[in-house]
């Protein structure tokens, strides 16, 4: 059963594609908090940026948004920097300023079964890997019982996660976590029947919320719910 794993494992190349590509565009005209892009994203619902140019080599990332439809975009109220010691940006989006599609979207943070899937997955795909052990001290922190769509979009935005990529039963999903959306979906064979829950890290035991040995989930169940 190993050998057969391991040669499903092996067909993973065949996702090529399977990752949205970043875009960058530039917004055509605007109405209350929709925009027109000059050039639409990959997938709808993907989330991008806006950068105004302020001249003299400033520019600053001033909203986010959201595709909803072909080349027609939701401004959302999301804070795009948040610190104590900055001002927020409250500079208007206007007629001509930049978009970046799928921002963030090389930095990923992959959910996985057990360490040879994880293994094998980051050696195929070339991306900037964010580990789960710093999701799960970030879970363990704010002691949350289960990661949800909340928690991770918020660990995106603390740790600059553009995509979430999780490994469900069967399945290969791409969750971003500015939209709320699942943005690529495939079939996936050679899976473990049962994975290591919540999901794979690299701490021998975290007791706290959903890292407890009291909980009976299980991997799948608790990637299902996401």
């Amino acid at each position: 059963m190993r050998k057969i794993a391991l040669i499903a494992l092996s067909t993973f190349p065949i996702f090529a594609g399977f990752f949205p590509q970043t875009i960058h565009t530039s917004i055509s005209s605007i109405t209350n908090k929709s925009v027109t892009l000059n050039t639409s994203f990959p997938v709808n619902g993907m989330s991008g940026v806006v950068i105004h140019d302020y001249g003299n080599g400033l520019k600053a990332i001033t909203s986010r948004m959201v595709q909803t439809n072909s080349k027609t975009a939701r401004l959302t109220d999301s804070n795009i920097v948040h610190h104590d010691e900055l001002p927020t940006i409250k500079t208007a989006i206007k007629k001509n300023d930049k978009v970046i599609g799928g921002y963030l979207y090389r930095n990923v943070l992959l959910l996985a079964p057990d360490a040879k899937t994880y293994a094998k997955i980051t050696s195929i795909y070339d991306r900037k890997w964010v580990h789960p052990d710093l999701f799960a001290l970030y879970l363990a922190k704010k002691g949350d019982n289960v990661a949800n769509r909340k928690n991770l979009s918020a660990f995106a935005k603390a740790y600059q996660v553009g995509l979430i990529f999780i490994i469900a039963k069967g399945r290969a999903k791409l969750f971003d976590p500015i939209s709320g959306k699942v943005v690529a979906e495939k079939s996936m064979l050679g899976l473990p029947e049962k994975g290591e829950a919540p999901f794979f890290m690299r701490f021998d035991e975290i007791e706290s919320g959903m890292f407890s040995s009291n909980n009976k989930q299980g991997y799948y169940k608790l990637m299902d719910m996401l």
